[in-house]
C-alpha cells in the first residue's frame, strides 16, 4: 500500500524553466528527471516544497583542500534580477496549478489535506534564499498572497539578509556571521504572517540566529548529520537537540556529497548510508523530528533511489530498520504536517 508523502526539497521548478519543458510534458511524464507528475503519483507524492531558486552569475568548481574540498562561496546576486526570477517561477508555478490536472497549490492547510486524500500532487512554494524579496520587506506580502508559504533566508551565498554557510568538508557549519538586521526583520515577519522559516544553508550563528527569534518549530529542509559525514551543511548534535526541543523537524537530503563520508566531492552512496541518517535523527532526538528532505532535480541521488518513485523503498528499509508503522508514517508526512499546522 502506497504511504502518503511529504517531502521538504525539490528543485523542479529550476528544472522546468532551464530546459524550457512544456507543461503538458511535466504532465505526461519528462525523461532524465526526478519529478513529473506521472512518477509523483505513482510513489504517492501527496505534497512538495517547490523551491523558487536563482542561479549563480558564475559557477565554482569544488577545490582540493589539504583534507578534502571545498566550493567558495558566489557572489550575491541583484536583487532586480532575483525578483524577476522569483515572480517568472512562480507565475509558471501557478500555471501548472492551473492546467495540470491532479496538480494543486498548496497555501492552507485545507488543501495540504485535500492532496494527501486525494492523491493530488500539491506544491507548496518555497523560496530557496530571499534575495527575491526586498530589503524592506515591501514584496513579502505580495509573495505570501502568491502562495508563498516557506522562505529560506539564505542560500550558500551572501544577500541582505545574511552569509550562507560554505560548502566544505571535513567542515564544521560555523563558516561565517550570522543573520544581518533586515535577517531579523525577515524572520519576525515570517512569523507574524505564518511562513515556515527554513534554516537549511545556513551558518551555525544564523540557525542559532533564528533559533533565538521565533518561537514557531526549527525547521532544517534538506540537510544531513554532522557525526556521520562531516559537511559542514550538516547539522551538529547541539542544533539537532535545538530542533527536537523545538517541536521542529530536520529533512534529510538525498545529495550524496551531503551524506557520504568521504573527502570525494564525486562520491557516491548506498541507499544504506540514507537510512543511516534517518535512523540516527530517530534515535537520538526522535522519529517525530525526522522527514523526507530530498533535493530532487537539485542533487545527484543514489542510484538505488534513482528517482521520486524510490521514496517508497526508503520506507520499506526503515520498516526492515526496525521503525514502526507509526514511525514510518511520521517520516513520511505525519511530522511536516504537525510543524505546518502549527506554523501556518
Amino acid at each position: 500500500m502506497t504511504v502518503p508523502i511529504i517531502d521538504g526539497h525539490n528543485d523542479t521548478l529550476l528544472r522546468l524553466l532551464e530546459t524550457d519543458t512544456p507543461i503538458s510534458t511535466f504532465e505526461s511524464g519528462i525523461e532524465d528527471t526526478h519529478i513529473d507528475l506521472p512518477s509523483a503519483i505513482e510513489a504517492g507524492l501527496g505534497a512538495g516544497f517547490f523551491a523558487v531558486f536563482v542561479l549563480s552569475n558564475e559557477e565554482h568548481d569544488s577545490i582540493s583542500t589539504e583534507e578534502g574540498y571545498e566550493h567558495p562561496l558566489p557572489d550575491a546576486v541583484s536583487h532586480d534580477d532575483a525578483r524577476g526570477v522569483t515572480y517568472r517561477t512562480l507565475e509558471l508555478l501557478s500555471r501548472l496549478a492551473h492546467d495540470v490536472d491532479d496538480f494543486r497549490l498548496v497555501r492552507t492547510l485545507s488543501d495540504l489535506e485535500t492532496c494527501l486524500e486525494s492523491g493530488t500532487l500539491g506544491a507548496i512554494p518555497h523560496l530557496e534564499g530571499a534575495a527575491g524579496v526586498a530589503r524592506d520587506l515591501a514584496n513579502l506580502d505580495f509573495l505570501y498572497e502568491a502562495g508563498v508559504r516557506s522562505i529560506g533566508p539564505v542560500w550558500s551565498r551572501p544577500n541582505a539578509f545574511g552569509e550562507g554557510v560554505q560548502s566544505r568538508y571535513p567542515g564544521s557549519p560555523d563558516t561565517g556571521s550570522g543573520l544581518t538586521d533586515a535577517g531579523r526583520d525577515l524572520v519576525r515577519a515570517c512569523e507574524d504572517r505564518g511562513i515556515a522559516v527554513d534554516c537549511a544553508h545556513m551558518t551555525e550563528q544564523g540557525f542559532w540566529d533564528v533559533a533565538e527569534l521565533t518561537d514557531a518549530p526549527l525547521v532544517v529542509s534538506h540537510s544531513g548529520v554532522h557525526e556521520l559525514s562531516s559537511h559542514s551543511r550538516n547539522l551538529t548534535d547541539e542544533q539537532l537537540t535545538a530542533i527536537a526541543d523545538s517541536g521542529g523537524v530536520v529533512g534529510i537530503s538525498l545529495h550524496e556529497p551531503g551524506l557520504a563520508d568521504s573527502p570525494d566531492p564525486d562520491a557516491e552512496i548506498p541507499l544504506e548510508t540514507v537510512i543511516d541518517h534517518i535512523e540516527y535523527v530517530a534515535e537520538f532526538i526522535g522519529a517525530e523530528h525526522v522527514v523526507f528532505g530530498s533535493d530532487f532535480d537539485g542533487a545527484r541521488i543514489p542510484d538505488e533511489v534513482g528517482d521520486v518513485t524510490g521514496l517508497p523503498k526508503i520506507l520499506a528499509r526503515l520498516r526492515e530498520r526496525g521503525f514502526s508503522d507509526e514511525e514510518v508514517e511520521n517520516v513520511a508526512r505525519e511530522n511536516w504536517r504537525r510543524v505546518l499546522a502549527e506554523t501556518w
